[in-house]
């Protein structure tokens, strides 16, 4: 169909969470965000943030795509489409993976957890239908992919989740025997769940997958326990900064490969040696030579934060791109993460960020920024 330059396409309207109601009720500021509207911020991002860190925060992850996969040699079928080794993924285990084009570039990352005779994966909200897409062209027809589009996902995340969780969690075994990037079957009010002790802000807790019918009953639960409050999607970016974790369509996206992302550990072991996975010879290639450029931490001096696009410079030379920056509510200062020339990507190397028409002093720190505090056992 042909439109003239006048002519325009409406856009498809907002979905709306089960837990919309809740969260308008609760004062959320919403947003629109990956095709739904989302709670950005209740009380203030800083001080969202700060009761993660300390206490326990309920984050509404819903926009995210949950899909469950079955059928014949599901395990071959999926490691031609993902370079991961699903021989050493056991029943209740969780694992980060990468889908990727035919030329290396990262199209999302995701989370695969086995599951009795099927697969789970967990995609980003932003990328979920094309994901599906991706998976529909290229599993075999005798796979069947199920989009659980009536299923909810809550996180509860920081240091006292596993106690408010544990109050509610029934199930064969006790929620503390999980660690990890390990999941379990367990019951909320009477209601079935998913619990894998993970998540996106490099503290201990849980991802929820609960059915969205039951949304709202859960989160009251949740967050009528003292050491937890809702936190919107502001504090869930700067705690992911601070824990030096990508996000997909900022620092991660085709035109990125895994390897200059620092991803190696997505590609496991048996994979790199044997390839059979999109992608794989420029990613072999680059894992036995190296890349032109890498993605690297940068603290920033002063109070002014870069935020992504901003260039980066070694003396008169652009160096680079921020892809995620912003003020660290943890450390007082700004931090960065950007896409900088190998000869450029060393630990302590002092570069320039350019902000607002003025140069201002970083350096090239580790990351995470913030020490990670997930629970691997006792």
């Amino acid at each position: 169909m042909d439109l003239s330059d006048e002519e325009t396409i409406e856009e498809l309207p907002l979905e709306l969470l089960p837990l919309d109601a809740w969260h308008r009720a609760r004062g959320a500021r919403m947003v629109p965000f990956a095709g739904y509207e989302m709670p950005i911020q209740y009380e203030g991002i800083v001080a969202e943030h700060e009761w993660t860190r300390n206490s326990a925060g309920l984050f509404d992850v819903t926009h995210m795509g949950q899909l469950l996969l079955s059928g014949p040699d599901l395990d071959a079928a999926v490691e031609a489409v993902l370079p991961i080794d699903l021989s050493t993924l056991k029943t209740g285990m969780q694992r980060y993976s990468l889908l990727l084009d035919e030329n290396g570039g990262v199209l999302d990352d995701l989370m695969v957890s086995r599951w009795p005779d099927q697969l789970y994966l967990v995609v980003n909200g932003a990328t979920k239908w094309d994901d599906i897409g991706h998976l529909r062209e290229y599993l075999p027809d005798e796979v069947t992919l199920n989009h659980l589009d009536e299923q909810a996902l809550l996180a509860l995340q920081g240091p006292k989740a596993v106690d408010a969780l544990a109050r509610h969690a029934k199930g064969e075994h006790p929620l503390a025997a999980l660690t990890f990037m390990k999941f379990g079957r367990f019951t909320i009010a009477g209601h079935e769940v998913t619990i894998a002790r993970a998540g996106y802000t490099g503290e201990d807790g849980f991802e929820i997958s609960l059915p969205a019918k039951a949304a709202v009953e859960i989160a009251e639960l949740l967050s009528g326990e003292p050491e937890v409050k809702p936190i919107g999607l502001g504090a869930r970016d700067s705690l992911r900064l601070e824990a030096g974790l990508p996000l997909y369509g900022h620092d991660l996206s085709p035109e990125t490969s895994p390897i200059e992302a620092g991803l190696l550990f997505g590609i496991n072991k048996r994979r790199r040696q044997e390839g059979g996975f999109p992608g794989a010879e420029r990613i072999i290639g680059e894992i036995a030579e190296g890349t032109a450029r890498r993605w690297v931490g940068l603290a920033l001096d002063g109070r002014l934060p870069a935020r992504e696009g901003a260039e980066v410079f070694a003396g008169n030379d652009k160096a680079g791109t921020v892809t995620s920056g912003g003020f660290s509510p943890t450390l007082g200062r700004p931090i960065a993460m950007a896409y900088v020339d190998s000869a450029h990507a060393a630990q302590g190397t002092a570069l320039e960020i350019e902000v607002r028409g003025k140069r201002l002093a970083a350096t090239v720190t580790p990351m995470p920024f913030v020490p990670h505090r997930y629970y691997r056992g006792s």
